[in-house]
Parts: structure tokens; C-alpha cells; sequence
């Protein structure tokens, strides 16, 4: 539980937190930016919970910070934790968004802050704070250049205009999409997926991608190697080597 303003369901391995504030299109206030923090911390810490989900309703993920509310978040600008609650938090886990309808101004960046996004149909993106003099301060000029690139991120963030499904997928902006109503189903599929893998190894791999980022590849391949023998110290490499040469998992099919 964390209030009104943001639903969590623990089914372990899986959290499944959703925005809960439809009358603004689950926009943020700072109720609803600490109800975030809270859970991602509580996900973090909790051992039996491997994955999240982010999410909000079906008109609409987040419409980014309310306005109404502006000087109350206003005191996240420069803290730890951003405006949103979750922005510049680093989470150890994987978590992913399942977007339907509007993720703009800071909702997108709530996307962004997630590791994988799954939208449907109805998802629009876009930096609509653009029309308000409201700047991209939860990690949106950062990670969106890191997922769609310079020139495509500046053209968002420069006009403020609509980003659809179809067209976020084919930038990367998005790793799915699929119909209708079938965003939240899809990331906690994904999710239960991305935990039934071997955890040492999937963690490792993971951070090894973020901490490598913005390194020269001589640095990050460093980075790669010692998180990798980490792996293998832990004993899980020998472990799936072994049921590799049982002949499970061979050709690609899932090691059940």
C-alpha cells in the first residue's frame, strides 16, 4: 500500500506500482512523488521481488508534474531524488513501463527513467511542458538523447510535439508496442520473464551497460570483465554451464 495517490500490488517476483490520480491524468504532485519514492525504495530493498512495473490507466501513464502543485515540488529540483520522487534514484532491479495513453513532459520522463517500455496504441510522448516554461529537470535531457539519440531527442525537446506509438517504436523510444489495453499484461509478462533468469548474472550484465555509459570502450570494457568475473565467482556461470551440457536450453528455448 502507499496511498491514494499511487496503487502498488506485490505479486513476487513482480511490484507492479501505478500512478492513481486520473482527474489529472496521473500528473505528479508531491503526495504522489513521495508514494513513489517510497515503493522503488521498498521495491529495491526487498530480495523477493526481482522486477517492477510502472504504469498508470488507460488514458493516460503521466502527464508529468502537476502544476497545481508546483511549489511543492519545486524543493526535488535539486535533491537526491528529483521533482517526480524517482528520477535520479538508481535502481539495482529492472523495471519497465507500460504506457497507455499520454506519457508527456515529466511522464516521459518517468518512461525514460525505466529500463525497458512497452506502449500501446494509444501512447503519446512528447515534452508538452515545452508550451509552459516548465524545463526538463527528471532526467529527460540526459536519458533521451541516450535512447533516441541527439538529433531526435533535441527535435522533442526543442518543438514539444507528439511522438505516437508507431513513431516512438521506430526511434527506439519504445521497445513494443502492442493493441490496446494490452501494455500492462505485456511489461508483466516481460517482467515474470526477466525473473526467472539466472539473477547474478542478469544484474551484472545490467549495470555493466549503465556504468559503462559515456566511458571510452578500453574503461567500460574493463567494467564489463570485472562484473563478469563477479558473475563467475558466484558460481552460476558453472551452474548453467552444467544444465547447458544436460541439453536444457539448447537452441535458444527457455532453461525450464
Amino acid at each position: 500500500m502507499a496511498g491514494d495517490e499511487v496503487r502498488v500490488t506485490r505479486d513476487a517476483p513482480l511490484l507492479i506500482v501505478q500512478i492513481n490520480r486520473p482527474e489529472v491524468r496521473n500528473a505528479i504532485n508531491r503526495a504522489a512523488a513521495d508514494a513513489l519514492r517510497a515503493a522503488f525504495l521498498d521495491f529495491d530493498a526487498d530480495d523477493a521481488l526481482r522486477a517492477a512495473v510502472l504504469t498508470g490507466d488507460a488514458a493516460a501513464f503521466c502527464a508529468g508534474a502537476d502544476l497545481r502543485d508546483i511549489e511543492g515540488l519545486m524543493p526535488g529540483v535539486l535533491s537526491d531524488h528529483g521533482p517526480l520522487g524517482v528520477s535520479r534514484l538508481t535502481m539495482s532491479k529492472p523495471v519497465i513501463a507500460a504506457v497507455s495513453g499520454y506519457a508527456v513532459a515529466g511522464g516521459l520522463e518517468l518512461a525514460l527513467w525505466c529500463d525497458l517500455r512497452i506502449a500501446d496504441e494509444t501512447a503519446v510522448f512528447g515534452c508538452f511542458e515545452r508550451r509552459f516554461g516548465v524545463p526538463l529537470v527528471d532526467g529527460g535531457t540526459q536519458r533521451l538523447p541516450r535512447v533516441v539519440g541527439l538529433g531526435r531527442a533535441l527535435e522533442m525537446i526543442l518543438t514539444g510535439r507528439a511522438v505516437y506509438a508507431q513513431e516512438a517504436l521506430a526511434w527506439g523510444l519504445v521497445n513494443e508496442v502492442v493493441p490496446t489495453g494490452q501494455a500492462l499484461t505485456r511489461a508483466c509478462a516481460l517482467g515474470r520473464l526477466i525473473a526467472s533468469f539466472p539473477q547474478t548474472c542478469l544484474l551484472n550484465d545490467r549495470q555493466a551497460v549503465y556504468d559503462g555509459l559515456g566511458r571510452d570502450l578500453a574503461e567500460g570494457l574493463m567494467i564489463e570483465a570485472r562484473l563478469g568475473q563477479a558473475t563467475i565467482n558466484s558460481g552460476e556461470t558453472a551452474a548453467g554451464a552444467q544444465r547447458f551440457a544436460q541439453g536444457r536450453g539448447r537452441g535458444g528455448a527457455l532453461d525450464s
